[in-house]
């Protein structure tokens, strides 16, 4: 059975010339989980709005990928939903409890260090603005996750040079 994959953007969502997007033009099997709130996000709202994309499939078949924010947005929901769903991707996770995280968002702290209950891929750079890669080796392990690091690679997003990425769909197809 083939799985169903949503994407899961970060903070002020995904703009027209990131991975996330391209790829959701190109394929259009892949389903964008919207939030009301990109700017001033509560954590609480954006694990509510993951879990009603989730329940609208079949759990079992269901594939995350996650950018940033909505990473730790995935950990929050794995932590309070137990849905038994097939994967996640979780690319360039923000550290929410470093000092130099944008202000805005509430409920995001602490990030749980329980092991997800489905498979999962951390992807990482070395140059990530948004954490360093000693932290998010951590968060992989403490999830349980497989990590890849992708060398220095800002925040792997389009202001990086990250357009359709197609090193991420073969990751993608790794764990799907």
């Amino acid at each position: 059975m083939r799985p169903n994959i949503l994407i899961v953007p970060g903070l002020g969502n995904s703009g027209p010339q990131h991975w996330q997007t391209l790829w959701e033009q190109q394929h259009p099997a892949f389903l964008r989980v919207e939030q009301h709130d990109w700017e001033m996000p509560a954590c609480r709202d954006w694990v509510a709005a993951l879990d009603e994309a989730v329940m609208r499939h079949e759990p079992a078949q269901v594939v995350l990928v996650a950018h940033s924010l909505a990473c730790v947005a995935v950990a929050f929901w794995a932590n309070q939903h137990k849905r038994p769903i097939r994967a996640a991707m979780l690319v360039a996770p923000a550290d929410s409890e470093a000092d130099g995280f944008p202000a805005g968002s509430t409920g995001f702290t602490p990030i749980p260090l329980a092991p997800l209950p489905f498979r999962s891929l951390v992807v990482a750079s070395t140059t990530d603005p948004y954490i360093t890669d000693v932290r998010a080796r951590q968060l992989a392990q403490a999830w349980g996750s497989d990590f890849v690091s992708i060398g220095a690679a800002g925040h792997i997003n389009a202001d990086a040079g990250f357009g359709e990425w197609e090193e991420g769909l073969e990751l993608l197809q790794r764990i799907s």
